[in-house]
């Protein structure tokens, strides 16, 4: 296959399908929040902790000890994802518990992985 094979060296503008892409385009404004949630997975700690939160709701010290790091370092991430509506969380007494915020991003997140794993 040579480099060149996927460059197009047509001249000619598909003025219908140019057309409807463009009124089916989202605004940047939408476009700019899709790149924040894509840019705040992009963290492998923020990764390992959804991936420990899709498989149970937890507080942080039980995160901490499934990742081996510290409550401190599990927190500040925690609070990146909950600002980011990645996660949210439900008080029980004195206990504090997170939780993927909804089926979107718990789905988001387990494409990804299948996406991945089937790459591999």
């Amino acid at each position: 296959m040579s480099k060149n094979e996927f460059i197009c060296d047509c001249n000619i503008i598909h003025k219908e399908v140019v057309e409807h892409t463009i009124r089916k385009m989202p605004s940047d404004e939408l476009f700019n929040k899709l790149a924040e949630f894509f840019k705040i997975l992009g963290d492998t700690t923020r990764v390992k902790i959804l991936c420990a939160l899709d498989q149970n709701e937890m507080c942080v010290c039980d995160i901490a000890n499934v990742l081996g790091m510290s409550k401190s370092s599990i927190s500040h991430q925690l609070g990146t994802l909950r600002r980011s509506g990645i996660v949210k969380c439900r008080k029980e007494g004195k206990e504090v518990f997170y939780m993927i915020d909804d089926e979107h991003v718990k789905e988001v997140f387990e494409i990804g992985f299948k996406h991945i794993e089937h790459r591999s």
